[in-house]
């Protein structure tokens, strides 16, 4: 930044205050960039392929921006040379940054040694829930060392839960309700929370680590997320949320009518049949609308009965392909938005098909319709495209959790992952 600031930028504006807000620009460019594309993520394995690739983006990103508003507004210059070896030595050391960054925690360790506490009755799938605790396909900092069921809470099982003080860093309980714990048990959890240990719920553990509710284990509090917030919390969240569909609605809007007529031309000569593609889908409280899309499907594509869209769906024609590469095929959502029914950000709605399905699989299905459905969400952006039922009720998890947890910093996030969802074509 100082090389880039002192050396290659070149302005007769010696103004402190000019430099301050420079640096200042600059920095929250830098970290907006790299959240906006996951840099820091340590869930993330390190690839250095990506890692550099992603370094470079964010220096060329940054002198891109700088060089317009410089050029526009100051009208502003750069040295060549100081500015070539700031946007090659940058790259590499970000890049040594990050590889430093990501193998921090392997030579401090910060990994925190659990015992399992479970309940037989709920515990359908024992080893699933340890994998789960271990990070199953991503970095936890949690590892499963013990089991502990509360059904067997002899003599011999408190002198084992003891002698595993010295040796266990949290307790993670998956159990249906706390009132179930025996006054033992109880005193056994109080010794260890005085001996600065950390006890947690199963569901609190997977909420803090995955972003997410668990469906199959969980305990009272899981009810909480059907409870209304403070009245003024809902009036701000409200607000944002009419700002933020209407911003989406010009800028959209504006993209939709410039994309029109050459979708409409294109769909002539290489994808013949109807423009649009309407399709009936679940909003909130469970009431039917319509949705509307870019048909990017061979027409009939449903003649044989209702199926899920895949990621590489071979009822998706060669021009279709070339919209939802680049959401294209999208954009028509809008109206949905104008009309009413649908808002920027929200659970994606789903078929009624597919929905009493669903409902038949999972009780809490019909919970994600309590507010209205969106473009973007928190499971699009957290999860990778749903194929089948199974994909649905993983995604079902990120529902709830936004639902739960609904907020403006969420909502903000959801925006910036929904950016990168669609210039690198992750998630959905």
């Amino acid at each position: 930044m100082n090389v880039f600031i002192n050396d290659a930028l070149d302005i007769k504006v010696e103004n402190i205050f000019f430099r301050i807000i420079f640096y200042v620009s600059g920095t929250l460019f830098f970290f907006l960039l790299s959240y906006v594309l996951n840099f820091y993520n340590l869930e993330r394995p390190f690839k250095t392929r990506l890692i550099l690739s992603q370094s470079f983006f964010i220096v060329g990103s940054f002198v891109l921006t700088i060089f317009i508003g410089t050029v526009l507004f100051f009208d502003a210059s750069f040295w060549r040379i100081p500015l070539i070896i700031f946007l090659f030595l940058t790259p590499l050391e970000i890049f040594l940054w990050r590889y430093f960054f990501g193998n921090l925690f392997k030579v401090i360790p910060a990994i925190r040694n659990v015992m399992y506490v479970f309940d037989k009755e709920i515990d359908d799938d024992h080893q699933k829930y340890i994998d789960q605790i271990d990070g199953d396909g991503m970095e936890s900092y949690y590892k499963t060392r013990l089991t502990y069921s509360i059904d067997n809470v002899t003599i011999l099982e408190r002198k084992k839960f003891m002698d595993a003080m010295d040796k266990i860093d949290s307790f993670i309980l998956n159990i249906p309700s706390y009132d179930q714990l025996s006054p033992r048990f109880e005193k056994m959890l109080i010794e260890a929370i005085l001996k600065g240990k950390e006890v947690l719920s199963f569901t609190t553990f997977y909420e803090n680590i995955y972003e997410a509710l668990p469906l199959k284990s969980h305990n009272d509090s899981f009810y909480e997320l059907l409870q209304l917030k403070n009245g003024k919390i809902r009036y701000l969240e409200a607000l944002f949320t009419f700002i933020v569909n209407w911003l989406f609605i010009l800028v959209v809007g504006a993209i939709f009518i410039f994309f029109l007529p050459i979708v409409f031309v294109l769909n002539l000569f290489f994808n013949r049949g109807p423009l649009f593609y309407t399709q009936k889908r679940v909003g909130q409280y469970g009431k039917e609308f319509s949705i509307f899309k870019f048909r990017s499907m061979v027409v009939d594509a449903e003649s044989t009965g209702a199926k899920m869209a895949a990621k590489n769906d071979a009822r998706i024609t060669p021009f279709g392909k070339i919209l939802r590469m680049f959401r294209i095929d999208e954009l028509p959502q809008l109206i949905s938005i104008i009309k009413g029914d649908m808002q920027l950000i929200g659970p994606r709605p789903e078929r009624k098909i597919f929905v009493d399905k669903l409902n038949e699989i999972t009780p809490f299905y019909s919970a994600r319709h309590l507010i209205k459905p969106g473009i973007t969400g928190w499971a699009q952006v957290k999860y990778k495209y749903g194929e089948n039922l199974e994909d649905s009720i993983r995604k079902l998890e990120y529902d709830m959790y936004y639902i739960k947890n609904k907020s403006i910093t969420l909502d903000i996030r959801i925006i910036f992952k929904t950016i990168t969802t669609v210039l690198f074509s992750r998630g959905i």
